[in-house]
C-alpha cells in the first residue's frame, strides 16, 4: 500500500462562535459543539478554583499576557509540527524555536501519518474537533496531540483535561473513519518544553477506556446544560 493510499480523506468545517463556545458546522450543516468547549464548560469545580486562585496570585494583567504568551506559542509551535509532518520547510521564530527543539525528536519517531490537523466529528455523542494527528509513532497506531509547557508536568494528574481531550479526538475518529477500518487504541500527549527534552505520556487501550467513560460523560452533562442555556439560564 502507497503511503499517499494511507492518508484518511480531509474533512472540512466551518467555526462559528456563540455565547463565548464554539462549534463547527460540517458539510451537512450540523452544529456540533468544539471539544475545548464541552471541557470548558464541564470543567471540575477544584480545576476552576485553582484557576481562580493562580490569577488571584499572580494579578489579572500578568495572568492575561502569561495566557497570551502561552496561546501564541501553542499555536506557532503547532504549525511548524504540522509543516514538518506534510513535508514542507519549517522556518521557527525565536519565540518557537525551543519548543521546536524540544518537540523533533519525538516527530522523527513518527511514521505512517494518516491525517494532520484534521476536523473530526462524533456524529452520536454530539462533539467535534480538530485532532493534531493520527499516524504511528515507534510502530504503533495512535492520536497524537502537541502541547507546550513553560516546565514539565511530571505527573499525569498535572495534565489536568488533555487525556480527555485526547480520547475524545481519537473516538471521533475511530467513528469517522470507521469504513477506513481506522480502530485506534492507543494516544501519545507529547509536551514541548524549553531547554528540555519533550516530555511524553502514552496511553494505552485500558487507560483511554478509562478516559472514554469520563468524556462520555462531560459530553452529557455539556447537553444537559445545554437545554437551559437555550432558555437563556446559563
Amino acid at each position: 500500500m502507497s503511503l499517499e493510499s494511507q492518508r484518511l480523506p480531509h474533512y472540512t468545517a466551518k467555526t462559528v462562535r456563540e455565547n463565548g463556545k464554539q462549534y463547527y458546522v460540517n458539510a451537512q450543516g450540523r452544529r456540533l459543539p468544539s471539544v475545548t468547549t464541552i471541557l470548558n464548560a464541564t470543567k471540575p469545580q477544584a480545576h476552576r478554583e485553582a484557576l481562580a486562585n493562580w490569577r488571584d496570585r499572580v494579578g489579572a494583567a500578568e495572568a492575561t499576557r502569561i495566557s497570551g504568551a502561552a496561546s501564541r506559542r501553542g499555536t506557532g509551535t503547532h504549525k511548524q509540527i504540522q509543516r514538518y509532518l506534510s513535508g514542507e520547510a519549517v522556518v521557527c521564530s525565536e519565540t518557537v524555536q525551543p519548543y521546536w527543539d524540544s518537540v523533533a525528536p519525538v516527530l522523527q519517531e513518527i511514521h505512517q501519518i494518516r491525517l494532520v490537523e484534521g476536523f473530526v466529528f462524533h456524529e452520536d455523542l454530539g462533539y467535534a474537533g480538530q485532532v493534531d494527528c493520527v499516524a504511528s509513532y515507534q510502530g504503533v497506531p495512535c492520536v497524537c496531540e502537541w502541547k507546550t509547557a513553560d516546565k514539565p508536568k511530571q505527573t499525569i494528574e498535572r495534565l489536568y483535561d488533555y487525556p480527555l481531550q485526547l480520547v475524545a479526538y481519537l473516538g471521533a475518529a475511530n467513528q469517522l473513519y470507521q469504513d477506513h477500518e481506522l480502530n485506534l487504541a492507543h494516544g501519545l500527549l507529547v509536551v514541548a518544553l524549553p531547554g528540555l527534552a519533550a516530555e511524553l505520556f502514552w496511553f494505552d487501550s485500558e487507560a483511554l477506556s478509562a478516559y472514554w467513560q469520563e468524556w462520555e460523560a462531560r459530553v452529557a452533562e455539556f447537553w444537559r446544560r445545554a437545554r437551559y442555556w437555550r432558555k437563556g439560564e446559563g
